[in-house]
């Protein structure tokens, strides 16, 4: 992929949810990895969750249960369901992407990824 660019972030209320949304453009014929991570104010950038290609996927503990990635291989589309919300996944969000394909499932490190979007914020409001 040569870009990423993030959609359908927002506010609400806890509780509440949000769908993300990342289009890969250009060469996306070599992208086998895509995930989500998070960086709020003063805190240190996390991965939130990732998917590849066969559809293996990883999360984060912290949205086990309440986070869904999936992909759209045929239309460049990684989205991030987000269900019951809290204040503590405020943060501005971004979608990457990475031609690595794994054995197993794709990591949660951003080191592993090498094209990023601009980020999309979102607020949860208690």
């Amino acid at each position: 992929a040569q870009a990423l660019v993030e959609s359908g972030g927002g506010s609400v209320q806890t509780g509440g949810s949000l769908k993300l949304s990342c289009v890969a453009s250009g060469a996306s014929s070599n992208v086998n990895s895509m995930g989500w991570f998070r960086q709020a104010p003063g805190k240190d950038r996390e991965g939130v969750a990732c998917i590849d290609t066969s559809g293996k996927t990883n999360y984060a503990d912290s949205v086990k249960g309440r986070f869904t990635v999936s992909l759209d291989n045929a239309k460049n589309t990684v989205t991030l369901q987000m269900n019951s919300l809290k204040p503590e996944d405020t943060a501005m969000y971004y979608c990457a992407a990475d031609r690595l394909k794994w054995a197993a499932a794709c990591p949660l490190g951003g080191g592993f990824f090498a094209v990023w979007g601009q980020g999309t914020q979102v607020t949860v409001s208690s």
